[in-house]
């Protein structure tokens, strides 16, 4: 048997999906959470009942991608009962959906936010509506055992038909007045530099020298420099010894030095979205992007990249114009994740004395190299903006903890599996020759199958088969990079010309695997993997650029600016030549 939990985004279908299956399916408030159909098992009605998360839906039809997936999942599955999950406060504007979707199907309506709702003067009767609906009516509150009993009791009831009801006497609305940080929030002049006084405080604190941030990674460091190291000396055996203190503590150890810092941005992040600010910032901005050829929906997708590039490629879904969800895809590589953290302070720390401002010069630069992409693939007439604000509330604390450990956890676990393994292969590659005997790095198996790839990065000054190594590793796991850096040299070895020309081809480089894996499922392998070898491309001729104005190499500059003014040239002829004879015309051109 199947039950689908079906209704609009942010209703709380995800929260109820974690309940009724102790799954750890992404919750937030803020709409498009859910992109794809998630499936766990539960215990209902006697027996084991398979559970599907779907995502959100507003209209029968279906505009978006992910509203599509639901209409046609529905289709796919009459057979299945459906808990249809709705908001206390949007009752009257669901219940046509309801019937639209579920008449016929065995259904139960679950009730959603009911204190929230009944704090701002809302009420309803849930016993009272059961009657009327004739279907079974119960609030997603309670204990587990409870909900579960609710929930099994619609393999009981029967198909919903269609009926025209009344609320009146059962339902009642909440005060409409926004309260005074909802109105400020709403108003550009305040909320906007409101949102960079935020942002700019999470940054002081999160990589500021002295603050928390900073401290936390000292005694990480220390943990690892100092405590294990010393006791890594003793190990007897050189091979072990070597294996320990090169991959393990300077490799792996690096990495994870940056952890406090990885879960402060991720704390803030989560805070950002649950408060319900998020949604209001889409809607402020909504016209600033439609100048760059996105919407205020694209800010969700461009917030979450700062956590992880490919949750933010699979959330695009939700957008409603697929020409917008193709250019938020393009513009997400540039958006510095978390995984580029460890590179960006590994470098930074290396030659500026603040690292504070030169990490935040080079997230500055990601969003604007994002905006400035937009601007270059924007084309076509705008779409129409549509958002539900979510509610403005304060976070739960036991909310926010549980999803800062779930996030420390995926990160530990990366390290633990895919950059452990890369470590140690590293390791062994550069420390062994084809003979597999101990030798000089620069005479082992890496060496002998990477010394080709110098030429890449000695026009910069890093002519080293290692730094093009280094570099290369962050197609795998950005956090490769640092810890590459850190296997082979200790610290960068090189100028602070050469550390921020790196840092950029860091930041502008095609996305991880992962992240290219999620691209793949958006808009098809072909043209994933085509805009990952133009990223990655682009990057070198971004990382030449950087280098150039770093050392006043003025002339080099220009001539690597030739091609995208020639590009930007050709596109502006183009249109106006395709402008005349027609939009028909000018699309089938494209």
């Amino acid at each position: 048997m199947k039950l689908l939990l079906v209704g609009n985004p942010n209703a709380g279908k995800s929260t109820l999906y974690n309940r009724l299956t102790g799954g750890h399916a992404r919750v937030g408030n803020w709409h498009g959470v859910t992109v794809g159909a998630l499936e766990g098992r539960a215990s209902l009605a006697g027996g084991q009942v398979t559970v599907v998360d779907l995502p959100g839906i507003y209209t029968p039809q279906g505009r978006s991608m992910e509203e599509r997936l639901t209409r046609a999942y529905l289709d796919e599955n009459k057979a299945a009962a459906v808990l249809f999950v709705a908001e206390c406060a949007s009752l009257p504007r669901t219940l046509p959906l309801l019937f639209a979707l579920c008449k016929g199907r065995k259904t139960a309506l679950v009730l959603t936010k009911r204190r929230a709702f009944e704090r701002r003067g809302g009420r309803v009767d849930g016993a009272a509506l059961a009657r009327r609906l004739g279907c079974p009516v119960f609030f997603a509150e309670g204990k587990k055992r409870e909900l579960l009993q609710d929930a099994g009791r619609v393999f009981s009831a029967q198909p919903l038909a269609e009926r025209n009801i009344s609320l009146d006497g059962v339902w009642a609305a909440e005060r409409e007045d926004l309260g005074r940080p909802d109105a400020l929030l709403m108003n550009g002049a305040f909320a906007l530099p409101f949102f960079r006084s935020l942002l700019a405080a999470a940054f002081y604190v999160t990589f500021a020298p002295g603050c928390l941030g900073d401290f936390l990674k000292g005694a990480i460091e220390h943990l690892f420099v100092d405590v294990l190291g010393g006791c890594a000396a003793a190990i007897p055996s050189a091979v072990v010894r070597s294996f320990v203190i090169d991959a393990l503590l300077a490799g792996l150890g690096t990495v994870l030095g940056f952890l406090p810092q990885i879960a402060l941005l991720f704390f803030f992040l989560i805070v950002l979205e649950e408060s319900g600010f998020l949604s209001r910032l889409a809607a402020l901005t909504d016209g600033v992007f439609a100048k760059v050829g996105l919407n205020g929906r694209a800010v969700f997708s461009l917030v979450m990249g700062f956590g992880c590039t490919a949750a933010a490629i699979l959330s695009t879904r939700g957008l409603d114009d697929r020409r917008v969800q193709r250019r938020t895809i393009l513009c997400l590589p540039y958006i510095s994740c978390s995984a580029k953290l460890p590179v960006y302070l590994t470098l930074a720390a290396s030659f500026f004395d603040n690292p504070f401002l030169a990490v935040l010069l080079l997230y500055a630069l990601g969003v604007g190299i994002a905006l400035l992409v937009a601007v270059l693939t924007s084309r076509g007439p705008r779409a129409p903006f549509l958002l539900e604000l979510a509610p403005l509330q304060v976070p739960g604390a036991d909310f926010v903890l549980k999803a800062l450990l779930f996030q420390i956890k995926q990160f530990i676990i990366k390290t633990a599996t895919v950059i452990l393994v890369f470590f140690a292969a590293s390791w062994l590659l550069s420390g062994f020759g084809w003979d597999f005997r101990p030798c000089d790095v620069e005479d082992s198996m890496l060496a002998s199958v990477c010394t080709g790839l110098k030429w890449l990065f000695a026009p910069v000054g890093m002519g080293d088969w290692r730094i093009a190594y280094a570099a290369l590793s962050g197609l795998i796991a950005k956090e490769n990079v640092a810890g590459t850096i850190a296997m082979f040299y200790g610290a960068f070895p090189y100028g602070g010309a050469s550390a921020f020309a790196l840092a950029v081809f860091v930041l502008t480089c095609s996305p991880c695997v992962s992240a290219v894996a999620a691209s793949a499922r958006e808009l098809g392998a072909k043209r994933a993997v085509l805009y990952a070898a133009l990223q990655t491309l682009t990057a070198l001729l971004a990382c030449y650029l950087a280098y150039f104005l770093w050392t006043g190499g003025l002339i080099y500059a220009l001539l690597l600016c030739l091609p995208v003014a020639a590009f930007l040239l050709m596109r502006t002829r183009h249109e106006s030549v395709y402008r005349k004879r027609g939009h028909k015309t000018l699309r089938i051109h494209r």
